[in-house]
Formats: structure tokens, C-alpha cells, sequence
């Protein structure tokens, strides 16, 4: 009767993960980088469209633009950096540095755009 292996026995106990390759870690922030990249654009042309769309006008009295913001509103500006800080502390604890930096400056990029969309949406 053959005894088990060694390496079947390391199997068992349970052990730190190994990180990816470092090809791995690269392919997944370019991916995401592109990815990043899109979302940051379309945000910021919404806010400008947006943001010429509500301008008053010089007619209007300056109350008439006031009116109370939808909570759903708040959640989708403050949601994306909160999405976007999990997204870079996920991959720094599966020991991916590249992809956790693209991660941390696209969430810092959201925070950015949330502080534009907060002062938009507050004017």
C-alpha cells in the first residue's frame, strides 16, 4: 500500500494564499485601467452636461432652482468610490500591488468626481 504524498498532506493544512503571477497582476490592471478609464470619462461628461443643463438663467429667480435631491441620487455619486475603495482593498489583500494602485487612483479619481457631482447637486 503506497502511503500518501507530502504534497498531498500540505494540501490539507490550511495555508497563506499565493499571490498571482506578476503577468497576471499587470493583465488585470490594464484591464481595468481601460475600464477605469471609460467610467471617469463618462462621469465627467454627464457632470458637464448635466451640470450646463441646469445652469440658471439669468431670467430665473434664484430660488427656482432649489429642490430636495433624491436619496437614490446621493447613493449612486457616494456609492462609485465606496464600490471603487473595496474594488482597490480587495485586490491588495489578494496581493496584487499593480491592480491595487490602478484601483486606488481610480478611487481616488470617483472621490474627485463625487466632490464635483456634491457641489453640482448642492448649488
Amino acid at each position: 500500500m503506497a502511503s500518501p504524498s507530502t504534497d498531498d498532506q500540505n494540501c490539507s493544512t490550511p495555508s497563506r494564499r499565493e499571490r498571482p503571477s506578476r503577468l497576471t497582476d499587470i493583465a488585470v490592471a490594464l484591464l481595468l485601467l481601460v475600464a477605469d478609464a471609460v467610467i471617469v470619462v463618462v462621469a465627467g461628461v454627464l457632470l458637464f452636461a448635466v451640470g450646463m443643463g441646469t445652469a440658471p438663467s439669468p431670467r430665473s429667480s434664484p430660488t427656482a432652482h432649489t429642490r430636495d435631491t433624491p436619496a437614490v441620487t446621493w447613493l449612486i455619486v457616494w456609492g462609485g468610490p465606496a464600490v471603487a475603495a473595496a474594488g482597490a482593498f480587495v485586490h491588495a489583500r489578494l496581493r496584487m500591488p499593480v491592480t491595487a494602485v490602478v484601483q486606488g487612483l481610480f478611487t481616488l479619481a470617483c472621490v474627485l468626481l463625487a466632490i464635483a457631482w456634491t457641489r453640482m447637486l448642492l448649488s
